[in-house]
Parts: structure tokens; sequence; C-alpha cells
């Protein structure tokens, strides 16, 4: 799908000063850019476009939710997402966005997309790692937390802070150590019910020697 047509903002006709534009994206505008690190997305974006005589201020803003699974429990959750940028576009005699702040466009353009940007944009404002909000307020209920014995009792401190920056095959390694230590004490609890009573006895007489 074609999204260019979308996100033009044509400038020949606007007089100098300050413009609003309004833009909305969904899952189906990072299709275009074969970006699926999330379930869905919607999210509400605003560009402030400051015409001057021979240059471009642009503003960008983005409000949105982003819906992903927890990097910690695998369950999933709206994550907000707020970002913004600034973009300087001036003219040149060839295209020219090598720099991240500051975009030369030919003379011959009367209008400008701004899809790359907002792209990048979104993108930024996701973070690497992401974590379940109950994860740190303890009103998560998940079973992957018990293994961990993770318990915040004060809001104020990150208990799960030093843990979580850990590599996340170290908490999953932990997890599968505790299963294993749970299945030790559970033969040892049923091999001593299979014990005789009476070897028991004799067992206590030799070790009281």
């Amino acid at each position: 799908m074609n999204i260019e047509k979308d996100f033009l903002i044509p400038f020949t006709g606007l007089k100098n000063g300050k413009h609003s534009f309004d833009f909305k994206v969904d899952s189906s505008f990072f299709e275009n850019y074969n970006y699926n690190d999330f379930n869905h997305i919607n999210a509400e974006i605003n560009v402030l476009f400051d015409k001057k005589i021979n240059l471009f201020e642009l503003h960008f803003t983005a409000k949105g939710i982003a819906n992903v699974p927890c990097d910690v429990t695998n369950q999933d959750f709206d994550m907000p997402i707020e970002s913004e940028i600034d973009l300087v576009v001036k003219f040149g005699d060839s295209f020219n966005d090598d720099h991240d702040e500051i975009l030369i466009i030919p003379f011959t353009e009367h209008q400008l997309n701004v899809a790359q940007y907002i792209y990048e944009m979104i993108v930024l404002a996701i973070p690497q790692k992401r974590v379940h909000p109950g994860v740190k307020d303890g009103t998560l209920d998940s079973a992957a937390l018990d293994y961990l014995g993770y318990v915040n009792e004060d809001e104020d401190e990150d208990e799960f802070g030093d843990l979580f920056d850990d590599e996340d095959e170290d908490i999953f390694n932990l997890i599968d150590d505790l299963d294993e230590e749970e299945d030790v004490e559970e033969e040892e609890e049923n091999t001593n019910k299979d014990i005789d009573p009476r070897w028991a006895e004799l067992k206590k007489l030799l070790t009281d020697k």
C-alpha cells in the first residue's frame, strides 16, 4: 500500500507563518516499513509547520497506544506512546537527508512527505525493554513473577529493576532452576514415604551411636 499521498504537506500555496497538520497512524502504516515489534498501535500525530522565507521549521508530536508483550511475563499490555521531534527543511540543488534534524529538498519541490519522520519518531519512542506496569506495582497476577519471587513492598523502590537489567535468558534460566528444585524435593519426599518405618527406626539407632 502506498502511504505517501496520505502524509504530504503541500507548502507552495501556504502563507508565511505557522500551520497545523494532523495525521493518524495504525498498524497498517508500519507494514510499509516491515516493522512488527508490537501487536497493534494507534497514534495521533500533529505537525506544526512554520513557513519562513528561505526554510521551514517543523515540530512533530505523537500520542497514542501501542499494545506490546511484556518482556518478563509475556502478557500483552497497552503502553502509552508520547514523542516529539524537530526538523528544519532547507532548499538545495538535490535531495539530502543525511542529517537527522535537517532535510535538504530541491528548489523544484512543492510538497513535503513526512511519513518517514513520523515512523522514526514513534519507533524511537518504544523502549527496548517493555515491562507490564503491574510488575512494578505488584498488581499483576503472573506465574512467572511467582516463580521469580518478586514482591514490590515499596512503590518508591524499583526492586525489579536490578533483576530486569540482566539478560532475559538469565531470568528464564532461573525459572527452570526453580522447577528442577521442586522436582528434586518432590522425589525426596516420595522416597521418604516409601521407607519401611522399621528401617527408619533402625537407621535412627545407628545414627545415634
